[in-house]
This record gives structure tokens, sequence and C-alpha cells, in this order.
């Protein structure tokens, strides 16, 4: 089961940039149809070796695998045009709490439903050149608004209520291909590659507005929010902080090497102001972010071939450290003025670093079921700062199709997670500090330890309804609130 469309949360922008992105790729189109008419000067490719057939074993895609949409794409690879609308609905009964903080999930029974509109755009103006513009517009809320539990139940939700609900431009991005060979291998195009065929051997660079988990950590059984699973910490690494706003989204540029081997990429990356904002801080002297990925393919025994993609990361950013903070709270206890809890802000403006490293794996058992995983770890002693507050994950789950029953563009899964935390990190919570997503007040620690399971049925051409299941143990760490069970209804539709 491939996931086409893989999806990352939405971010902020405003209705002029809307309409700005969708007029610049109408003129962008009708300037090109006007140059190739008139037979003026058409941009050319590099000229590369003498070229050959398709490598023997480049198989072209099957068409019929793609996933269906409600409406037929151009069949043109100079212009692409499709939407998506993507509802989740999510439900808890009441949990035990014997205490809740701040930013605890309510344990009173709560529901919430989620929406996210998307018009993804693009335009191949050379062989290999193009620009890919994508407007998003939002709406609804999370479950407790995204907050108390590190593994959060709805990758949808953006984790600041307060942001504007008008659309926004959420990719703005050049896409540039530098052929290193002539052998060409036939590819499925979609929203982020134009492109129906590519050099084997070659670098891909993008410059411009996008998210790293658009590239980074992608798993065929476990990245997409809307057909697989919804659980922040089981489409994503719970410990790759990588650099984003509020929305997920950030400026950068991302160099790929591609052989066959697999893939090499690498980014470099803005950094928020502050831990969750939507403001990124443009001075590469006090933050920025690097990120390297290795994406090998190969056979294990006699199996499909399957993927291992080796991560690393480093941030540099006004990070706060839990020690730090803890050793401040602890010294104004003396005083006469001593401080309720420590304050992982109060410091002055700085550079800290923060890194981790994070595996992941998936492996077809046969054409319609295999299974998937992911480990991650983060230094632990800087704040949690982009995406979630993880230091320490664990993953192991099954996908699959309904091939096997005859229903070949169903899906479904089921995942175990298991997040944790640093020593400081743990007693920074618990003497009350508050993160930007959880804060009980004080902690009884225990790893949080998540179940998620889906089917996804393909219902009518672009049509997928889905219900699925989550139960997790100790929510944001805490031994004394939970169990959480959170059954979920999903509309998705493509068009």
């Amino acid at each position: 089961m491939n996931s086409y469309f893989p999806f990352v949360r939405p971010r902020n922008g405003g209705l002029s940039g809307f309409l700005f992105c969708l007029a610049l790729c109408g003129a962008t189109v009708l300037r090109a149809q006007s140059t190739d008419q008139q037979g003026t000067a058409q941009v050319q490719p590099p000229v590369p070796p003498p070229p050959r057939e398709s490598a023997p074993d480049a198989d072209p895609p099957d068409e019929a695998e793609t996933t269906p949409a409600m409406f037929p794409r151009p069949e043109t690879d100079r212009i692409w045009i499709s939407g998506q609308a993507n509802i989740i609905s999510q439900w808890h009964p009441a949990f035990p709490s014997p205490y809740q903080g701040v930013h605890s999930l309510t344990p009173q029974a709560q529901d919430a439903s989620s929406r996210v509109l998307t018009i993804f755009t693009g335009l191949r103006v050379t062989r290999t050149t193009e620009f890919l513009c994508d407007a998003q517009e939002t709406g609804g809320h999370g479950i407790g608004e995204a907050l108390g539990l590190a593994g959060a139940t709805n990758l949808d939700v953006v984790r600041n209520p307060a942001l504007s609900k008008l659309p926004y431009i959420a990719r703005l991005m050049w896409h540039q291909i530098i052929p290193l060979g002539g052998v060409q291998q036939a590819q499925t195009r979609n929203q982020y590659s134009l492109f129906s065929t590519l050099p084997e051997r070659r670098l891909e660079m993008r410059f411009g507005k996008f998210s790293m988990a658009d590239f980074f950590d992608n798993n065929s059984y476990g990245t997409d929010s809307n057909l697989q699973f919804m659980n922040w910490t089981v489409d994503n690494n719970g410990a790759y902080d990588y650099a984003a706003d509020t929305r997920g989204y950030t400026f950068a540029a991302l160099l790929e090497y591609h052989d066959k081997f697999g893939v090499i990429r690498f980014a470099e990356a803005l950094m928020p102001k502050v831990a969750n904002g939507i403001n990124l801080d443009a001075d590469l002297n006090r933050a920025h972010a690097e990120n390297l990925e290795l994406e090998l393919h190969g056979h294990v025994l006699r199996l499909q071939p399957g993927v291992l993609r080796l991560l690393t990361f480093v941030n540099h950013a006004n990070m706060g450290d839990y020690q730090q903070a803890i050793e401040q709270y602890e010294a104004s206890q003396s005083t006469s003025t001593p401080m309720a809890a420590p304050v992982i802000t109060n410091h002055p403006l700085q550079t800290t670093i923060k890194y981790g490293f994070g595996i992941n794996f998936e492996q077809p058992l046969n054409d319609w079921i295999g299974i998937f995983g992911r480990w991650g770890w983060n230094e632990g002693q800087h704040e949690s700062y982009a995406y979630t507050e993880v230091d320490q994950t664990d993953q192991i789950g099954v996908g699959g199709n309904g091939k096997r029953w005859g229903r070949k563009f169903d899906r479904l899964g089921l995942v175990f997670v298991s997040n944790g935390i640093s020593r400081w990190h743990q007693e920074y919570l618990a003497d009350g500090g508050i993160g930007f997503l959880l804060g009980d007040g004080r902690l009884n620690y225990g790893r949080e330890n998540i179940v998620e399971g889906y089917y996804t049925l393909h219902l009518w051409k672009g049509l997928y309804p889905a219900f699925g299941v989550q139960h997790i143990n100790n929510p944001g760490y805490n031994r004394d609130r939970g169990p959480v069970v959170v059954p979920t209804l999903r509309a998705h539709v493509e068009f």
C-alpha cells in the first residue's frame, strides 16, 4: 500500500496569498502555452550523455494503482491541478484524572471535528524545471485543542487555535532536476513532482516554502493522515523536532542525490522565533536547522524490496535548557519571591543546539501487506521546540490494502508506539513546568503508549470514508491519568 499523497500539518497565510498563488500559476501556464505555439526560445534542458532506453528493470508505473479521484487529472505532464478535503471527527469518553493542569487533556467526555481543504497546482516549464504552489484552508478543532498528549490524536489539527482561518499559501517551491546519467526511469506523477520520467542518477533541488516532513521520514505505510493513521507520532517520528512554524512549514533549500542504491537528501531550513511559533527567524547567524537522511533500497532475504531510512538533524534556535530552568526554580525557593514552577522560557536571547537521530523502515511481505517501524532519539536537554514533546520513540506496525479481498484501493493498518522524555524533561514537568503541549501541574512519569488501528474504504471514485480507534496509556507521560480511548471517523475526498 503506497501513499501517493503524504500530508503535513497546514499553515497560515491569507486570502490575498491564496489568490496570488492561483493567479501566478494561471499566468505562467498561459505564457508557457503561448511560447510553445509561437515556437520562440523555449528553454531546453542540459544535454545529457547519449541517451539509452529505459533501464530493463524500471517498469512503468501502473496507472490503475494510483489513488482514484472524483475527476480525471490533466493528461499532459506540463500541468497539475488537484484538490482534496479531509474531515476528521473524534471523541473520547470521560477518563480517570485525580488532577489536571493548564495543558492537560480534559478528562470530561468531549468531541471535536477538524477540516483541511487543499488545492495543489504545478507547472512544468522544461524537462528539468517546474514550479509548485499549494493553497489551504483549515478549520474546526481537535480534542483538547491538541494539548495534553505527546502523541496527539489528529495530525490535521494546528497547535494554535487562535490562528487566522483564512486561506493561506502552504507550499511555494521551485523544483530543479540536474541529470547525471542517460538511463531514464518512469515515475508516478504527484503533486510534488510532475515529471513522468526522470534520470536514474540525478540531483534534485528545491527552494521555497514547504515542510521537512514532505520529504524526510516518509513511510509508505505510515505518513498520510488522509488515508492512513492519524496520530502525530505514528505518521511522523515523534523525536524528530523538525524545523517548522506552527502549521508545520518553513522556508528551506533541499538537495537530493538519486541513484540505484537510493537517495541522499540534505536540507537547510529556518527555525521559529519561539517554541511552536508562527513567525520564522530569518537571522541565519542565530537560528537555522540542518537535516540529513540516507534512504537505502534493497532486498532482505527473499522478501520484496524494502526501504531503510537513516535520519539526523541539528537545530540552532533560542531554546531553553530544562536543567537550567529547574536549577533557577530551586534556587528561588530560598528567596523572598519563590517561583511557583520552573519556566523554560525564562532566559535571555540565546542560540542553543538540539540534535537527534531516527531510523525508519518499511518491508512489504507481499503485494497487499507489509510491516514498518521507526526509532527516534534526541538529546532531550533543550526544550521541545517545533513538533511535539517527545525525546525518544519506538514504533512497530503493519499496513496494507484490500487487494486480498478484491478492494485494492482500501487501506488498513495497526500500530504500537511508545514515547518517552529525558530525565530533565520529566523533572521539569513534575515540578509544575509547562511545555508548549504538556503540563499537568505535576507528573507521575510513565511512557506514553499508544495503539492505533484504522480502515479506509474506497467508496466511490475519490470518496474515502474511514473509521479508527486509538488507545492511549499514560497520556502526557502521567501514570495518574487515563487511559484514554479515542474513536475516529474520517471523510476524505480526492478531486
